[in-house]
């Protein structure tokens, strides 16, 4: 048996991140990582998407020199508009209303995963199992023995589990992942707009569901459009012409004229969190943890957020804390509350914009125009796209 420190399971964007940032602040500590997928190839978490990284998640990876503001996969947020679609009501937040130079940054999935694995693969103090999956996990007073199905068996203080919402992992260790699926899915895709998009994005709310708009590079929006399944497979399958005139017509042109769009997918959208945060010197972080609507952008914000909590627990515990009761626990109380506020307000937000309700509508004009008209009313809402909890 090879015994290491710290295992992590998932090589992906939250586990390489994470990796990234142990060797940094804890240079003596050793470190496995095991990954499903060969990195040098194809890996999933590494598509053709783009995220948001709000203001805090981008000066924590900053810190750790893990994302450059002027790569040409990297786009600033500048301004944000909400809108109701059919009604008066929408507000708008400036980064200059909160001296920052940007809200936060719009990346391309693929070129910095790329760029963060290999990163990590430069540590001689990090050993990666790579393609490997999980077999089984043994527990045992001091260590937890991972076997790879590969027949290596790794024991370590300390297992983290940071392989997706559909985690494999997770059952190993007797935690379930409760999911409600909702009655929306996502449609993926990479807008040009004419003119050029100004920095500027938008969460628009239908009744169906949100499309939001982030900025990205070449004068391209990042698409997120949620509506029911049937009409965004048939939406998937138009022409590129007839996409962008049907695009056009749901959302107006207050983001301007849509000119092309790249390749359309479609992904279901889930509601679920794992039944405990931690096991016996386990714990789970990222997607593993919690599946949340992409509503507001949280999703990698929060799985961040696990991290900073996660390897700063790691940097300041002994030989003897690390990985035992009182370490899994704390860190799970620790994570507790911000995950679910942010899984509530993010259900709460398509539970109230999904709406057909003439009073909800009303209720939301009112919201948005009163936000619009005083700065301290949007403070929340802009704290919280920000990621100043």
């Amino acid at each position: 048996m090879q015994h290491t420190d710290v295992v992590i399971v998932g090589g992906g964007l939250v586990g390489s991140t994470l990796a990234n940032i142990l060797t940094q602040q804890c240079p003596k500590l050793s470190i496995a990582v095991i990954e499903a997928h060969e990195l040098q190839s194809y890996h999933p978490s590494f598509d053709d998407r783009c995220i948001a990284l709000a203001a805090d998640s981008v000066a924590y990876l900053q810190q750790h020199q893990l994302f450059d503001t002027t790569v040409d996969y990297a786009s600033a947020i500048k301004q944000v508009q909400v809108s109701d679609r059919g009604h008066f009501g929408k507000t708008q937040i400036h980064h200059h209303d909160y001296q920052l130079d940007a809200l936060g940054y719009v990346v391309e999935v693929r070129p910095w995963g790329q760029r963060l694995t290999h990163a990590a693969k430069e540590h001689s103090q990090l050993a990666w199992h790579c393609p490997s999956r999980v077999s089984d996990i043994t527990l045992h007073a001091d260590y937890n023995c991972v076997t790879l199905d590969c027949g290596t068996q790794l024991g370590a203080k300390l297992v983290v589990i940071a392989d997706g919402a559909q985690s494999p992992t997770r059952s190993l260790v007797h935690i379930d992942f409760p999911t409600t699926q909702y009655e929306q899915h996502a449609l993926i895709a990479n807008v040009q707009v004419q003119g050029g998009h100004h920095h500027h994005a938008f969460e628009r709310f239908t009744e169906h569901g949100p499309i939001a708009l982030l900025p990205m590079s070449q004068s391209r929006y990042s698409l997120v459009w949620c509506d029911n399944p049937q009409k965004l497979h048939t939406m998937q399958q138009l022409s590129a012409a007839e996409f962008t005139a049907a695009l056009q017509q749901e959302f107006g042109y207050r983001a301007g004229l849509f000119t092309q769009v790249g390749e359309r997918s479609v992904y279901p959208l889930s509601f679920g969190q794992a039944q405990s945060l931690s096991s016996h010197r386990t714990v789970i972080i990222g997607n593993a943890a919690h599946a949340i609507h992409p509503i507001a952008g949280q999703g990698f914000n929060l799985g961040l957020r696990d991290i900073k909590e996660l390897a700063q627990r790691i940097r300041y515990a002994d030989a003897n804390s690390l990985g035992n009761y009182y370490f899994t626990q704390g860190y799970s109380r620790a994570r507790l509350n911000d995950v679910r506020r942010v899984m509530q307000l993010t259900d709460s937000l398509v539970r109230l914009f999904s709406n057909g309700s003439r009073t909800l509508a009303l209720g939301r004009s009112v919201g948005l125009s009163a936000m619009q008209l005083c700065s301290s009313l949007r403070q929340p809402l802009a704290k919280q796209l920000m990621g100043f909890n």
